[in-house]
């Protein structure tokens, strides 16, 4: 039975949290084995202007996490503001800015609801109003961190993966879903590009992002893809040691913060935080 949506006890909150996710994992389940899927349909057709927004966990502010995730990539998402990188051996400063230019844009962060436009006849305070309605019925989570290699990137991950991490994505995406404006066919045309498992086509189309459910991976990148081994070593073993004091102390996922990109291109930045448990 689904977990009525009025519980406003953290403990009970937890227990809807993990109840709904299950759910979820069931339906991708149910789609894996070809039975019918429901998809939103879309009431104003798909929006593709204005600003994006995305739902993250970002460090607090005056966290060593958020200062040595900013100083890695270069920029304060913040304040919108060029910091300068870490020099690292056998690698040039314009090396190190090249593979750090993407996620220089996001923010240092972990996605936790992907990026999109509002749906028509709703707004930025409504969705603030929402997120910080959400971090007020979650606990933190501790957890450790290390860079590792994913699907070809460099990234700060858990050191082992938790429930509960997951659960907390699969609340972003789909209690905030009803802010999300459905995509284009040829933006799902451009996530299909990269090749798509069955299960990854059925959280497109129901989620507008492949990569959600039990698809996710808590991951906070430091690095487009890196072709090259030697390289990748050399920036992981500079990960090692840029975020030494992180790797070594527990961290806190205690947050949830709403980023927005003004334009296609333009810089992610913050534009609202709010701490678990309080909302503030």
């Amino acid at each position: 039975m689904p977990c009525h949506k009025s519980g406003f006890y953290l403990a009970r909150r937890a227990a809807c949290v993990h109840e709904n996710f299950q759910d979820m994992v069931v339906s991708r389940d149910f789609a894996k084995e070809g039975a019918m899927v429901e998809f939103p349909q879309p009431l104003d057709g798909p929006v593709e202007s204005g600003p994006r927004y995305a739902i993250y966990f970002a460090p607090a502010p005056e966290s060593a996490l958020h200062a040595q995730g900013s100083s890695w990539l270069g920029r304060d998402s913040i304040h919108d503001k060029a910091l300068d990188q870490p020099s690292i051996p056998d690698m040039t400063a314009d090396r190190l800015r090249e593979l750090t230019i993407n996620p220089r844009r996001y923010g240092f962060h972990a996605t936790l609801k992907p990026p999109f436009h509002l749906k028509p006849g709703t707004s930025l305070d409504d969705l603030l109003a929402a997120t910080r309605a959400l971090a007020r019925v979650h606990a933190p989570i501790d957890t450790e961190l290390a860079p590792r290699h994913l699907s070809g990137f460099l990234a700060l991950m858990q050191a082992r993966s938790r429930t509960e991490t997951r659960a907390l994505a699969a609340a972003a995406v789909s209690e905030l879903d009803r802010f999300r404006a459905l995509p284009s066919e040829s933006e799902l045309e451009r996530r299909r590009k990269v090749g798509l498992s069955a299960a990854q086509e059925t959280l497109l189309q129901r989620w507008g992002y492949p990569y959600v459910m039990n698809e996710f991976r808590f991951h906070m990148t430091l690095s487009h893809r890196i072709a090259d081994e030697a390289e990748a070593v050399i920036l992981r073993d500079a990960a090692l040691a840029h975020f030494s004091t992180v790797i070594d102390t527990r961290q806190s996922i205690d947050r949830l913060a709403v980023f927005r990109e003004d334009t296609p291109g333009s810089p992610f930045t913050q534009v609202g935080q709010f701490a678990f448990g309080t909302g503030e």
